[in-house]
């Protein structure tokens, strides 16, 4: 974390100072908004914590309850959401809270005796090592607080307005404010009175049920409920001996069990097998008492015994897997006719299973990716256009997970006779480790992806996929440090310089390009960044060099790798690093040693890999998706 670079800071370093809309923010939602967002779970409040960030954007989000949320449904964290919660500054406090899963036990009826259940096999969880970081456990309540943390301490001073329920919406074909939504009060002493509230843009996070995606003409499709599960979060007393192990647990009778440990020592979940949902249920299930389901429990169990002392949340879900075909409010005919104004995101627009721990998950990487788009739009960054590229982009994945899903989703759902091969389940989940980690995201070439031209120049950074972490040494300070770590969900652009094998201050094609970034007014830190911000306000530019950081003379590193920052034009040194000795990144990502250009998006994702020499191309893939105004 970097710091005091603007005068000394005695208070915590988390807290921005005020500026733009947070100076003199209104405590009521005002009739006039530039971003509304509807809902406050985990897809609305990262949208939220990133636009956070555009302090001259008017970001409001709201919600019908009349408060935080106290205890959430979802609790599973993939390594991918893990990595985004370090890029919003969280990462280390809510693991070190979380339960951490290091494996997966599958227990099936004894072969000697089918009444009784044995465990038959330990799978580790993360066996390729795709992540640094861990797959956790923890109440999605307590992921939705770190995100409210982060969006109060912005500049923006942005906190959710509760008590407000969307009715509805019309979209104007023009108007500085087109979409007009129609709100309702839910809390307070005025309960029942409607808000009228104009936007340019509505975020819909409104849930499975939502609202702001019936308005939009959007529906559900898909397979309909037929299988259901009682869930609970209990404190009980048990003889089972893998209770705090996430386990999967197929017994004789037909009957599954998926166990998930929680967080604190105690807490666990289990998603109980109820059955086939009868086609004419008209849900009947969905009233199936706690009761019942710990008996069914019980029975999945034996010879082990569930005493629950305390049931902390329990609720009954039948499976179904359904996807809108687009995620905004163009409708095919009008695809390069006009930009969207709504989009839906989560389990508005796609909902499955809880069984592979991915809802809350995708819903983040939504946010993620729509939040910094908005962002650019209406801070003058980018075109309209690019707001296109969330549908575009987002529709794809919730594709490819929901097909995921389908197959977990049934295999945990079987009798173990009706599987091809006995160790069919706990093979499933290792060999597919990869995709419910979130690390199987890739997307397809736009204003935002390049070409693979020059992927060999490094194969372990794939154009489209996440940025893989490393670490480096830092040439001023000598502290290893992943390079990834350090790119916060600030908005920027990473433009990371692995060097060719000269050294700083040699002639090179490092230091050519260099001083092209510095002086050439098709370098897109000239062309873009606008005129009295500092030099870093919109690419954070690193160079990495191979040799050993002591091998690196910090002054002779050029200035497009130390910027300086306003007002008393201090000099960054924290922007040089030299190869680690023992886990060099060249190799450990397959960089060329004649070195390489990588681009990340704000949502840390490879926006294109180039030679150290591609200036031309460079700029042309900015040009592509900035506006330039370096001359404001």
């Amino acid at each position: 974390m970097q710091f005091h670079h603007r005068g000394y800071v005695s208070g915590d370093p988390r807290i921005q100072p005020l500026a733009g809309v947070g100076v003199d923010r209104p405590e009521e939602l005002p009739d006039f908004v530039d971003v509304l967002i509807v809902g406050t779970g985990p897809a609305g409040m990262v949208t939220a914590a990133q636009l956070s960030q555009f302090p001259s954007v008017t970001t409001r989000i709201i919600d019908r309850r009349d408060g935080r949320l106290a205890i959430g449904q979802a609790d599973g964290i993939q390594a991918r959401s893990v990595e985004t919660f370090q890029a919003f500054g969280f990462a280390e406090r809510i693991i070190a809270e979380a339960y951490r899963i290091t494996e997966m036990n599958f227990w099936k009826p004894d072969p000697q005796n089918p009444s009784h259940i044995i465990r038959t096999a330990r799978a580790v969880d993360d066996p390729s090592g795709v992540s640094e970081f861990p797959h956790l456990l923890v109440n999605q309540a307590r992921v939705l607080d770190y995100f409210a943390e982060f969006m109060a301490h912005s500049s923006a001073r942005m906190t959710p307005d509760y008590g407000l329920e969307f009715q509805d919406l019309e979209i104007a074909d023009q108007g500085e404010y087109p979409v007009t939504v129609t709100l309702m009060e839910t809390a307070g002493d005025t309960i029942g009175r409607e808000r009228v509230v104009h936007a340019k843009y509505v975020v819909g996070a409104d849930g499975a049920r939502s609202r702001v995606r019936d308005a939009i003409g959007c529906t559900l499709d898909g397979d309909q409920a037929n299988h259901a599960w009682g869930v609970m979060d209990v404190l009980a007393v048990t003889d089972f001996p893998d209770i705090r192990t996430k386990c999967a647990i197929q017994s004789d009778a037909g009957g599954n069990i998926l166990l998930i440990p929680r967080e604190g020592g105690y807490l666990f979940r289990m998603y109980v097998d109820l059955g086939e949902v009868a086609e004419h249920d008209h849900g009947a299930v969905r009233h199936t008492t706690i009761e019942e389901t710990v008996a069914r429990a019980n029975e999945i169990l034996h010879p082990y015994t569930l005493d629950v002392k305390d049931v902390a949340w329990y609720s009954v879900y039948e499976v179904g897997h359904r996807l809108t075909d687009r995620f905004d409010d163009v409708i095919p005919e009008q695809l390069g006719v006009r930009t969207p104004r709504v989009f839906i995101a989560g389990d508005a627009c796609h909902t499955h299973s809880a069984k592979a721990g991915q809802g809350m998950n995708v819903s983040m990487q939504d946010g993620f990716n729509l939040g910094w788009k908005l962002g650019y739009v209406l801070d003058g960054r980018s075109p309209e256009s690019l707001l296109s590229t969330y549908s575009a982009e987002r529709q794809v994945i919730a594709k490819n997970l929901i097909d995921f899903d389908k197959v977990w989703s049934a295999m945990m759902a079987a009798k173990p006779d009706e599987l091809a091969d006995p160790t069919e389940l706990e093979d499933f989940y290792t060999r597919t480790a990869e995709f419910p980690a979130g690390f199987m995201t890739e997307y397809t070439r736009s204003s935002i992806v390049g070409g693979t031209e020059h992927q060999s120049l490094a194969t372990g950074f794939p154009v489209g996929k996440r940025f893989k972490s490393a670490i480096v040494r830092r040439v001023c300070d000598s502290n290893p440090v992943h390079l990834g770590h350090l790119a916060q969900a600030d908005g920027r652009w990473r433009i990371y310089v692995f060097a060719d094998g000269a050294k700083a201050g040699e002639s090179s094609p490092t230091a050519d390009l260099a001083d092209w970034l510095t002086s050439s007014s098709d370098s897109p830190i000239l062309a873009f960044t606008p005129e009295g911000s500092d030099a870093d306000s919109w690419f954070d530019v690193k160079v990495i060099y191979q040799q050993d950081h002591t091998d690196t003379d910090l002054m002779t590193v050029p200035s497009a790798f130390k910027p300086r920052m306003s007002p008393f034009g201090l000099v960054n040194l924290e922007n040089a690093f030299g190869a680690d000795r023992e886990q060099d990144i060249f190799d450990l990502r397959g960089i060329d040693r004649a070195g390489a250009i990588v681009v990340v998006r704000p949502d840390q994702y490879v926006g294109a890999v180039l030679p150290l020499t591609a200036t031309e191309e460079l700029s042309e893939f900015f040009r592509s998706s900035l506006n330039q105004r370096a001359a404001e």
